[in-house]
């Protein structure tokens, strides 16, 4: 009887696609919509669309995509948002959005790896705090966020549609210190 080899685990900045990355990234973004962990959207758009919107987020200067792969092949990513350059009253805080992982991929600690990874870069860009927003309806995130340190400051209560109920949405911040760090 052989023994079933632990799944490798990754994350890493993606500058740009390589071999298959802008399909196993759509592969794990219409997998995790249709599993009701989307960020955004409610049913996966045409290949076409989904394609294009990964290849805009590559280029935006001031968006950072990391990708979560296991056994090599992406299955999930997050998104480090910086402030606008007009912005310098908060030019201090950045936003982590289209966090998600795969269904096929969940359980392997990838969610918690993307995180961290998202909060190392901005601490490395020196951002002192990470703000997200979240639907009510995803509760492995809140509880995945909560164990991170992030505080819940506010309630949107009509922050959603999603089959023609209004869902609530939570913001959360994380204040990125040395002490933070320390303490992962």
């Amino acid at each position: 009887m052989t023994e079933a080899r632990p799944a490798t685990t990754a994350v890493e900045p993606l500058e740009a696609f390589n071999s298959t990355d802008l399909d196993d990234l759509c592969d794990a973004a219409e997998a995790a919509i249709k599993g009701g962990g989307g960020f955004g959207w409610l049913s996966a758009p045409p290949r076409h669309i989904m394609e294009a919107y990964w290849k805009g987020v590559v280029l935006v200067p001031d968006r950072r995509i990391f990708v979560t792969r296991l056994d090599g092949t992406i299955a999930g990513s997050a998104i480090l948002v910086r402030p606008p350059r007009n912005n310098e009253a908060q030019a201090f805080a950045a936003q982590m959005m289209s966090n998600f992982v795969a269904p096929w991929a969940r359980g392997h600690g990838l969610a918690k790896q993307l995180v961290v990874a998202v909060e190392d870069a901005a601490r490395a860009a020196r951002y002192t705090i990470l703000n997200l927003d979240v639907r009510d309806t995803q509760t492995a995130a809140i509880q995945l966020y909560e164990s991170l340190g992030y505080v819940r400051w506010g309630t949107h209560p009509c922050y959603a549609r999603v089959d023609d109920a209004v869902i609530p949405g939570h913001f959360y911040f994380k204040r990125l210190t040395p002490q933070d760090e320390a303490a992962r």
